[in-house]
């Protein structure tokens, strides 16, 4: 069982939403993934107005909506925008189909203006991608690092987080969520490297791991190599590759009735 966390429209061959979609799912049946929780719409942008995060969720929506045996949906919001996100929470989480939320580099994840839609997403069992990088060249002034999302971790102790990317430089981003269980990292988007899921397992322990591919920024393959090839047991590859990702979306998917 292979669930993917991390994935995106933009980057995939198509002209609709729909042809993206059935593009993407012809990836999945080529590499063996199962699911894979979609976010955001085409072109991606980096600091959405509130009428471009309606557009962008409905681009996600419409790419779903044949293929709910196949792909989840994560409402895309930010924290420049608190109260239209929480509205957009409703629409697409309350009373839609989508099941999580994805943050991006609008703002900073340690920024209080974020509080809103952590307290609708975590009353709804809705866990949260927050992408995060340690950028050599520095981040953008709105990108959060993993020790920004420990602080927004440190305010909302029950918030399901998921460290996105696990900051693109691994090592750091494992020693900054260390001690903040409630954190999951996500050990997708960068370039594979040998001994990192080994040293996830190591600091943060299996349960807290979750493979995410970043398609189609990058591939299925180049990011499922990283579990599958890495030197850990066969249960924790099992955890990694679907198990976790499925515990973490089980209460949401029970309260809208959908199929874990």
């Amino acid at each position: 069982m292979i669930w993917d966390v991390h994935a995106h429209l933009h980057g995939v061959e198509g002209r609709t939403p729909e042809e993206r979609m059935a593009n993407i799912v012809r990836f999945m049946d080529r590499m063996g993934v199962d699911r894979v929780c979609i976010s955001m719409g085409f072109p991606h942008v980096m600091d959405p107005s509130p009428e471009q995060l309606k557009a962008q969720n409905d681009y996600a929506m419409r790419a779903i909506a044949h293929h709910h045996d196949r792909a989840f949906g994560f409402v895309y919001c930010s924290g420049k925008h608190p109260t239209e996100s929480v509205r957009e929470i409703e629409r697409c989480v309350k009373n839609g189909p989508m099941v999580g939320v994805k943050l991006w580099v609008a703002q900073l994840a340690r920024d209080r203006r974020l509080d809103a839609i952590i307290t609708a997403a975590t009353a709804l069992k809705a866990p949260i991608l927050q992408h995060t990088w340690f950028k050599a060249t520095g981040n953008h002034p709105g990108e959060s690092t993993p020790s920004d999302l420990v602080e927004l971790a440190r305010r909302h102790p029950t918030a399901k987080l998921i460290c996105g990317h696990s900051g693109g430089d691994w090592e750091r981003g494992f020693a900054a969520i260390r001690g903040t269980p409630s954190i999951a990292a996500e050990v997708g988007g960068f370039d594979p490297s040998a001994g990192c899921v080994e040293m996830g397992v190591r600091d943060l322990g299996a349960d807290r791991m979750l493979y995410g591919s970043d398609v189609g920024g990058r591939s299925f393959g180049s990011q499922l190599a990283k579990v599958q090839a890495a030197d850990i047991p066969a249960d924790a590859k099992r955890k990694i590759l679907g198990e976790n990702l499925r515990a973490l979306l089980r209460p949401i998917l029970a309260d809208k009735g959908m199929k874990p």
